[in-house]
């Protein structure tokens, strides 16, 4: 005989994220190559500009690199 599995329903409640304002306060002339990297792989390219992320693991550690060049607020959910 075969057994057969309970199926699972399908998950209905969607994971809410936060939002973080990332701005970019220093420049990155003189910093080494991952850091002007890092500061365009999060949508940065002047000093004053901002952009808004998903508050991710991925988007925190690329703050954790560069945190002497930008600035982060934090968005709640509506």
């Amino acid at each position: 005989m075969a057994a057969t599995r309970a199926k699972k329903a399908p998950e209905t409640a969607v994971k809410v994220e936060g939002r973080l304002v990332v701005t970019q306060v220093k420049s990155g002339i003189g910093t080494k190559p991952k850091h002007r990297g890092t500061l365009r792989a999060l949508g940065l390219g002047r000093i004053g500009q901002s952009n808004d992320l998903p508050d991710r693991p991925e988007i925190r550690g690329m703050i954790a690199r560069v945190p002497h060049l930008v600035t982060v607020s934090e968005e709640q959910p509506a």
